[in-house]
């Protein structure tokens, strides 16, 4: 059972656990209007005999729900990723981000020990738990949360941690990094970057609004980031894992990379708004993932260089532009067999 799995890592974690020959059930919000892009080309007719990817509505706010579809399901291992996971949205909304964030991953793991079921949960905990506390942070390093958003997830951490040694639950924590990809939200600043460019290129926009440039951030590769999900859920114990690639780098960095990549020079075309800074801000993010690198054999391939090029393609691509190519490259050489689809 994957939560969130209409998001940008519930969407890769599920055609990776098909391409293994899983049954996944994903939770979808009902809505007047389709939310499923992300899932569209994976999606199974549920009349099908052998469907094995399966849709049902549901809401991490209504504790009867999630209690339903635990029973009804009864899955061997539950991915919970859904949240509202948008940090600066977080201070507009810090009730909501609660209910859902915190609260949510509470009634995830009481459904599962109340039902009984010998069930393994992955928890989506954040780096951004971590918020001002010295870099590099790891398994041991002081929780000090600097948003609604990661006060919830910190929450939720803590949950696991009590389901784990009070009721037995395997139950773990999965710390990661920020991981991006084409099919990240379009409200992230890096797909706000990479589309806005595409954008400028296709003649339809001047400028990107952007917030603060200064914040740094350990950013990765999303597919091989849910890849260690599902390792970690393999493990003979529970335990909790920091992922991410070792590399601080910021915002400005990020925007500069991307639009030297098709030779634009990013002044030009870059304004910041203050709207879109927070009210606090972690100081700087970097992973030490010594120890999902040693227990769990998971090492990042694609780091902060290949990423820019492999969203910067996708997005040209998806303007109808022709991609300069070399993130395209970097995947057919690193990931010959990748099991997830061209965006």
């Amino acid at each position: 059972m994957v939560t969130g799995i209409t998001g940008q890592d519930g969407s890769y974690l599920a055609e990776f656990l098909l391409s293994k020959g899983y049954v996944v059930h994903g939770i979808i919000r009902r809505a007047s209007t389709f939310n499923t892009s992300r899932i569209d080309h994976i999606y199974q007719d549920p009349h099908l005999p052998n469907a094995k990817l399966l849709l049902h509505y549901g809401d991490l706010a209504d504790s009867e729900q999630v209690s339903n579809l635990m029973n009804n399901v009864r899955p061997d291992e539950v991915y919970h990723l859904g949240a509202q996971t948008h940090v600066r949205v977080s201070f507009d909304i810090p009730e909501y981000t609660g209910n859902v964030t915190a609260l949510g991953t509470t009634r995830i793991l009481e459904a599962i020990r109340r039902s009984g079921n010998t069930t393994r949960m992955y928890q989506a905990s954040s780096s951004e738990m971590f918020g001002d506390a010295k870099p590099p942070q790891n398994e041991n390093t002081e929780l000090r949360p600097r948003s609604p958003y990661a006060a919830a997830k910190v929450y939720g951490y803590w949950m696991v941690k009590n389901y784990r040694l009070g009721y037995g639950a395997y139950a773990c924590n999965g710390i990661l990094f920020n991981h991006e990809s084409p099919r990240r939200g379009e409200i992230f600043v890096t797909r706000k970057v990479t589309q806005g460019i595409a954008a400028i290129l296709a003649g339809k926009v001047k400028k990107v609004y952007l917030g603060n440039l200064e914040a740094k951030r350990d950013w990765g590769y999303a597919p091989e980031y849910v890849e260690c999900m599902w390792k970690i859920l393999q493990k003979d114990q529970p335990d909790d894992f920091v992922v991410g690639t070792g590399e601080s780098h910021s915002v400005k960095e990020f925007t500069e990379r991307a639009f030297d990549y098709v030779g634009l020079n990013w002044k030009d075309h870059v304004e910041v708004d203050s709207r879109y800074f927070r009210p606090l801000e972690p100081s700087e993010l970097i992973a030490d993932s010594r120890k999902a690198q040693n227990l769990v054999d998971w090492k990042p391939r694609a780091v902060f260089e290949n990423l820019v090029k492999i969203m910067v393609d996708a997005d040209m691509r998806r303007a109808g532009l022709k991609p300069i190519g070399e993130g395209d490259s970097f995947l057919q050489e690193k990931f010959p067999n990748r099991w997830w689809s061209v965006d």
